[in-house]
């Protein structure tokens, strides 16, 4: 047990050099590890304060980018809205002047196949007189062939003409 008990001179000298060394380390380099302690302290509290600055400004930026997005398909889907109805548009008017352009094209085909109508059966009627003008020319000729019937003719055709 001797060497486990230490004896009183080696315990003074013990805590005198310990004492010696408190007052050292107090005196000269206490301050400086606390300050030093310190300023890493107040740096990892700085960092820190940066980091969850940074991580609030990206959340940040993350919603206004989702804004920015949702805004973006927003105005494309009202694009392809009005570039469908500009198109629908269009379709209808040309399908509308398209069956305008028809009715004037049909129109006026009737109405020239109205006028050549009247004109064919104008053209009918007139050689229809022509025949029959012929006819009767060849009727009266064989009819009158003598100087008597003709006279006896032409008689009652001025009888005729007075009456009226």
């Amino acid at each position: 047990m001797e060497l486990l008990t230490p004896e009183l001179g080696l315990f003074v000298w013990t805590l005198l050099a310990f004492v010696l060394v408190f007052v050292i380390l107090k005196k000269f380099a206490w301050k400086p590890i606390l300050n030093s302690l310190g300023e890493r302290e107040k740096g990892i509290a700085d960092s820190i304060a940066t980091a969850q600055r940074v991580k609030s400004e990206m959340a940040a930026m993350q919603a206004e980018n989702q804004q920015v997005m949702a805004q973006a398909r927003e105005e494309r889907s009202q694009m392809l809205k009005e570039a469908k109805e500009m198109k629908d548009k269009i379709v209808s008017e040309a399908k509308d002047q398209a069956k305008a352009e028809a009715s004037k094209i049909i129109g006026d085909a009737r109405v020239q196949i109205e006028h050549l109508k009247m004109a064919a059966m104008t053209e009918v009627k007139n050689e229809v007189a022509a025949l029959a003008l012929q006819v009767s020319e060849k009727i009266l000729r064989k009819n009158l062939s003598t100087d008597a019937e003709q006279s006896n003719y032409a008689k009652m055709l001025a009888e005729e003409v007075k009456l009226n």
